[in-house]
């Protein structure tokens, strides 16, 4: 039977010679691009309402206080974990789960919504509060898209091929976040309607993955409950416990980025200044996301064991540089953050990629609600003692970050290969 174009072009994606089979079934080529529409669609989204740039500045805009700017990034990371425990029951009780991750984006775009709602009629403490109300019921739904995607993935598309279809996504949602940051720098959008605008813009794109996503074809699960939502999964699960031990010391790269910003004199107040934040995590994603997908497909420990080498290699850059005077320059910090954010995304496949296929089938959603559970614990205690060493200096931040980092490619290396099975 004649390849279609959607099979060719899945294969081309993933560089297999198979398009279903083992864990994938019949309708796996369609559904891999539905994931990577959908996939890219959140992910603008995601760069185009970045609480620790745009909405900071948005909130910073309205004439809120900054403690409003600084709960931001806190309440959204750990909102979006901390629940999935709880939620997890709930997914796995659901026989088609893809409906769990449509309600969990859909509600994500009304949340944008109200947030534009706001942005255009309130202003000073009531805004803030408003928009972290906003933000924190968008951080509770994509903590629902969060625990039941992984689970998604694995029942719809290939072990060897689920990495390539993530790092895909990744890839060409960088795109629409690299033309966002270059009107950031080019100061095009330097007013504050246009900023509303693209977080009506995310919006739009979340309602419109949850539409693609809705078109799913998955094949029905058996109803389990909440049993396996639960801590016990981490009893006598050394990997399991070694894997949380080694994603919440990556934790590291995702907050280190604000330090290399104040060890660059930069201040945050100008949209020129923020969108070269945005510029180096999109770039860092769009070149890397793709090849860490692919290489997670081959040994996911690996790319976490590099990452976690990389992003501490990255820090010390940053403060060698800085040391030797080179930290306001136009190069020092954005190369420093560059590779940094090359880290972080290494980080992102790895650790998706890993916990997906360690998994058993039945309890991949258990396995990932617990999992982030306990990481948005460890976030949050990570960013207590980052802002902490912060007292003595930025540096001292990020020297705690980078030895964390060496340390989690450190013990990533007892980890098992997963895709051995």
């Amino acid at each position: 039977m004649p390849e279609t174009t959607v099979e060719t072009t899945f294969r081309t994606i993933t560089g297999t010679q198979e398009v279903s089979g083992g864990a994938a079934h019949k309708n796996e080529a369609a559904n891999g691009l539905r994931h990577i529409a959908a996939l890219s669609m959140s992910k603008i989204a995601d760069g185009l309402i970045d609480p620790k740039l745009v909405l900071s500045w948005l909130v910073t805009a309205l004439g809120a206080p900054a403690v409003y700017a600084g709960a931001l990034v806190p309440l959204r990371e750990a909102g979006a974990l901390l629940p999935q425990i709880a939620l997890a029951g709930w997914v796995q009780g659901m026989a088609q789960r893809k409906w769990a991750w449509v309600i969990g984006a859909a509600g994500q775009g009304l949340c944008a919504g109200l947030i534009v709602l706001v942005a255009l009629t309130l202003s000073g403490a009531a805004a803030g509060l408003a928009i972290g109300a906003a933000l924190g019921a968008l951080a509770l739904f994509r903590a629902v898209c969060s625990v039941s995607y992984k689970d998604i993935l694995g029942k719809t598309v290939g072990q060897t091929r689920r990495g390539a279809v993530t790092g895909m996504a990744g890839s060409a949602s960088s795109i629409g976040v690299l033309a966002f940051a270059a009107l950031l720098m080019t100061g095009v959008l330097q007013e504050r309607g246009a900023i509303v605008a693209a977080i009506g813009l995310a919006a739009v794109l979340w309602a419109s993955g949850a539409l693609v996503f809705s078109s799913l074809k998955e094949e029905p699960s058996a109803a389990e409950g909440g049993l396996t939502a639960s801590f016990d999964v981490l009893k006598d699960n050394p990997v399991l416990w070694r894997f949380i031990i080694v994603r919440g010391l990556l934790v590291s790269t995702a907050l280190a980025p604000p330090y290399f910003v104040v060890l660059s004199g930069e201040e945050g107040g100008t949209l020129g200044a923020l969108g070269a934040l945005v510029l180096a995590s999109a770039a860092a994603s769009l070149l890397s996301s793709y090849v860490w997908g692919r290489m997670s497909d081959r040994s996911s420990r690996r790319v976490l064991i590099w990452a976690g080498v990389s992003g501490s290699g990255a820090i010390g850059m940053g403060l060698v540089l800085a040391q030797l005077g080179f930290a306001q320059t136009v190069w020092a910090m954005p190369l420093s953050l560059f590779v940094l954010m090359i880290a972080y995304h290494g980080v992102r496949q790895g650790r998706s990629t890993y916990l997906v296929d360690i998994a058993p089938e039945d309890r991949r959603a258990a396995y990932a609600a617990v999992a982030n559970t306990v990481i948005g614990m460890l976030l949050l205690v990570a960013g207590i003692a980052g802002g902490g060493a912060a007292l003595l200096g930025p540096q001292a931040s990020l020297v705690l970050f980078a030895v964390m980092a060496v340390t989690a490619a450190v013990v990533a290396r007892g980890l098992p290969e997963a895709e051995d099975g």
